[in-house]
């Protein structure tokens, strides 16, 4: 009877370490300015904002990578969310978008969508204008209506991608482009204006001096009220002064007359 074979212990698998660029803070940071824009039935009011712009890029022989993120100030938004990133395969010669769950942007309907797209196909197109784009699965989530789905795939074609069912599942959409240089670098900027720090500035002289003249008016203001006070009070002693001469002239004649 022949021995049983030892059992071989399971190996289990190694969990995959992070990639080195995977956690990277923003180094260079852009001010944009959110144009107002009419009341939308959907997101409510869309005022005049500034929104902040970060920017990280890594190379390397194999791959690159940018990652930019909107930030909005008083505002903690998940770690996914207004953050685009494009990672370069240099061996297959193709880029790839990410994060994976999809282009998540807060706040909506302001632009910030097709801005970093754009941003992201000028960073590309000069080095790795021949390289290939990776397919990029659309989450069914931004195509929830007839309505979200125009106007999401109205965001990327006019970015230079195109919009198709994949091949496995008609009801998932795919964003394809041919070439990186086929995506198209320019925004709305009648929606998204990036400044920069001379603009800054002098946006922030702008505004203090709007202050200096609002508190200008404002004393003004005061100190016409603070006159229209004083005599008002002026006003009401004159007044209650005739009104007792009046009081004493009628007394008088009553006694005149009951002489």
């Amino acid at each position: 009877m022949e021995a049983p074979e030892p059992e071989t212990p399971a190996v289990e698998a190694a969990p995959q370490e992070p990639h080195p660029w995977a956690t990277l803070a923003p180094e260079r940071f852009q001010l944009l300015r959110l144009m107002p824009l009419p009341v939308d039935r959907r997101v409510g009011p869309r005022p005049l904002r500034f929104v902040q712009l970060g920017q990280v890029e890594r190379h390397g022989v194999d791959e690159s990578l940018l990652r930019l993120t909107v930030q909005i100030p008083g505002q903690l938004l998940h770690r996914e969310v207004n953050v685009l990133e494009v990672w370069v395969d240099h061996r297959l010669g193709e880029i790839r978008l990410g994060p994976e769950r999809g282009l998540q942007i807060e706040p909506e309907e302001r632009g910030l969508g097709r801005f970093l797209l754009a941003r992201a196909a000028a960073w590309a197109k000069p080095r790795w204008g021949h390289y290939g784009v990776h397919d990029l699965p659309l989450a069914r989530r931004d195509a929830l209506d007839e309505e979200s789905r125009t106007r999401r795939d109205h965001v990327l074609t006019s970015q230079g991608f195109v919009v198709e069912a994949a091949e496995d599942d008609e009801r998932q959409s795919l964003c394809r482009a041919a070439r990186v240089s086929q995506l198209r670098e320019d925004w709305n900027t009648d929606k998204v204006q990036l400044l920069s720090l001379l603009d800054g500035a002098t946006l922030l002289e702008q505004c203090d001096r709007v202050i200096d003249e609002r508190d200008a008016s404002l004393r003004q203001l005061e100190d016409r009220i603070a006159l229209y006070r004083r005599d008002d009070v002026s006003l009401r002693f004159a007044i209650g002064c005739l009104a007792v001469f009046c009081l004493f002239q009628a007394a008088l004649l009553i006694w005149m007359a009951l002489r």
